[in-house]
């Protein structure tokens, strides 16, 4: 990162995480058009929306890792590569499994959050870091607002979308070739942990091939009890295995550190209350108001707007207010637009209000989040509870994507808001009582302990 203007690189790692982001969101309003044009059903094209969220938690960790061992802007121009290799792959694709094995590879764009903001921790005053991490925290949310409208302006087609996703990733790629440099740092040692991936990889798969198939083959089925047995027993396999790890892919410890608790609930809700939300509000205003997707992207233009004013405030909220009263508001916020949405989403004014209300909860949230996640931990431990942050984020974003295609196949819209409300606000709760918590005696001095 060049020394007389770290805010030029800031500005260009900001632009990578929104890029990277938003493929996360864009395939949404696809996901009719993908299911008429590929003749699958909801369960299976919702996949197309899962499949890059799973790689994408499970990239996390392990690109992060090798940030720390082969430098993070190697990893971070490695990631942006494997965003235009996924996206050329989905657009040349004619069938759903070429969709999703693309979607896969657009899934390791998500460590670009985290290695940003090692790359920030370096470079930026420390002064300035808060805001520094909150902008680059707020693309999150850009990113997933932006690509909704994205998928619209792509004109309706899926291959066109992936095109211009290709085509944003490469500019990316140019610019933190260019703009972006990090100090040459002595190798850390030790290996990344390709075991723990393989194994969290495989319990998630298991978990949400469970959920997203348990309606067409009975939750009490052989291949739903099957698949949810072998779950669990992959879990604890992970666990074990991440506790013997010299450099385990995910630090137990770090999930349940009492200084990242309540950021890690937090933001592993909220990612779920934000995907379920959009998700919904985009197959409502098709279905039920006959939207195309471009109307869909404008219904959720104010959502990704408010995202990037507040990210660009966030900076300055954080030097007045704790980081986790943010996240708690926000939360709130985000529990108030979908319980809104659930009890009354059959017009435009609704789906425009509470996508107001939406914008500004996330915005404030995700702006926030990054800093809760290591405000409370050494700072020798700040890089792993930022990628532990990140990873749960877009973990709970991938429940998120097989539950809501549930419910909204077989409970409907109503519900699904509903469910996007109740994890709002248990994530409204967890970021108030850990700001309470962090405010006792006790609290601190086991930290400094």
């Amino acid at each position: 990162m060049y020394k007389k203007s770290p805010w030029t690189a800031v500005c260009v790692l900001a632009f990578g995480v929104a890029v990277g982001t938003l493929q996360m969101t864009a395939v949404v309003p696809m996901l009719p058009t993908l299911q008429r044009e590929l003749h699958a059903p909801l369960t299976s094209t919702s996949w197309a929306l899962t499949a890059s969220l799973l790689s994408g938690a499970i990239s996390i960790p392990l690109l992060s890792r090798l940030g720390d061992l082969y430098g993070r802007r190697p990893m971070a121009m490695a990631s942006l590569g494997l965003l235009v290799a996924g996206s050329i792959a989905a657009a040349l694709a004619t069938t759903l499994a070429g969709v999703i094995a693309g979607r896969v590879l657009q899934g390791m764009a998500a460590p670009l959050l985290p290695l940003a903001m090692g790359i920030a921790r370096q470079e930026v005053p420390r002064d300035r870091l808060p805001t520094a991490i909150g902008l680059l925290s707020a693309m999150m949310g850009v990113g997933s607002g932006g690509g909704m409208i994205l998928a619209g302006l792509a004109g309706g087609g899926y291959q066109a979308l992936f095109w211009i996703l290709a085509g944003l990733a490469v500019l990316g790629l140019a610019l933190v070739a260019l703009f972006v440099r990090e100090p040459v740092r002595p190798r850390t040692g030790g290996r990344p942990d390709f075991a723990g991936a393989a194994l969290v990889s495989a319990w998630l798969i298991c978990l949400l091939l469970a959920i997203s198939k348990g309606t067409a083959w009975g939750w009490t089925s052989a291949p739903t009890v099957g698949l949810l047995a072998a779950g669990a027993v992959l879990f604890a396999a992970w666990v074990v295995s991440a506790r013997r790890a010299a450099s385990p892919l995910i630090e137990i410890p770090m999930l349940l550190h009492r200084g990242t608790v309540g950021a890690t609930v937090a933001s592993l809700l909220l990612g779920f209350a934000l995907f379920g939300a959009i998700t919904t509000l985009s197959s409502v205003a098709q279905a039920a108001l006959g939207a195309s997707v471009l109307q869909v992207g404008l219904y959720l233009s104010p959502t990704a707007l408010l995202m990037l004013a507040v990210s660009l405030l966030a900076g300055r909220l954080m030097r007045r207010f704790t980081a986790s009263s943010l996240v708690g508001v926000g939360s709130s916020a985000v529990a108030v637009a979908t319980l809104w949405l659930a009890v009354s989403h059959g017009s435009a004014a609704d789906l425009y209000g509470a996508a107001t209300v939406l914008g500004l909860g996330v915005g404030l949230g995700y702006a926030a989040l990054g800093t809760m996640a290591v405000e409370h931990v050494e700072p020798a431990k700040t890089a792993a509870a930022g990628g532990v942050n990140a990873l749960v984020r877009v973990a709970g974003s991938s429940v998120s994507g097989a539950v809501t295609a549930v419910v909204l196949a077989n409970a409907g819209a109503g519900w699904s808001f509903a469910a996007s409300a109740i994890a709002a606000l248990v994530s409204a709760v967890f970021a108030f009582a850990h700001g309470a918590l962090g405010r006792t005696p006790v609290f601190v001095q086991g930290e400094t302990a």
